[in-house]
C-alpha cells in the first residue's frame, strides 16, 4: 500500500502573487514542473498550474509581461495528509475534480505536491496516462 508521502513530488515551487505569468512558465519549464505554489506574503495564496496559464489567461488573450499569476490562479486548494493512502488521495481527486492536491504533514505544513499522473504511475504504470506522465516533453 503507497502514501502519498510515496508518490508526491517534494520539490515545490513557490512565487508571488505579483509573478507575471512568463515569468512563471520559465520557471516551469526550467524546473520541469507543471505548477507552482502562489504566495501573498508568507500566506499560501493559491495554485497555479500550466493548464491555468493556457485556459485563463493564453484563451483570453491575456499579456503574459502584464499579467499577474495572482489574478488566473486556482484560490481554493485542496490538501490531503502525507500518510494518507495513494487510492485516498485518487478518491479526493476524483470527488473534487482536480489534478493535482498539496500535501501537508500532520501540523498543516506544506511538505509536497501530488498529481495525478504520480498517482498513475504508481498505482498502474501500465496505463497509458503513466506512460504519458513519465515521458520527457516534446521539443
Amino acid at each position: 500500500m503507497f502514501r502519498v508521502s510515496d508518490v508526491m513530488t517534494k520539490q515545490v515551487v513557490y512565487l508571488p502573487a505579483e509573478t507575471t505569468l512568463d515569468e512563471a512558465a520559465r520557471v516551469m519549464k526550467e524546473a520541469d514542473i507543471g505548477d507552482v505554489v502562489v504566495t501573498d506574503g508568507a500566506t499560501l495564496a493559491g495554485l497555479l498550474t500550466d493548464r491555468d496559464i493556457v485556459v485563463r489567461a493564453v484563451a483570453e488573450r491575456s499579456d503574459p509581461a502584464a499579467t499577474a499569476i495572482g489574478s488566473i490562479m486556482t484560490r481554493e486548494v485542496v490538501m490531503i495528509e502525507q500518510h494518507c493512502t495513494a487510492a485516498e488521495a485518487a478518491q479526493l481527486m476524483r470527488e473534487r475534480n482536480i489534478r493535482r492536491v498539496l500535501v501537508c504533514d500532520n501540523e498543516r505544513k506544506l511538505v509536497g505536491i501530488v498529481s495525478l499522473g504520480d498517482l498513475a504511475m504508481q498505482l498502474d504504470p501500465t496505463s497509458a496516462l503513466a506512460d504519458i506522465s513519465e515521458a520527457a516533453p516534446n521539443g
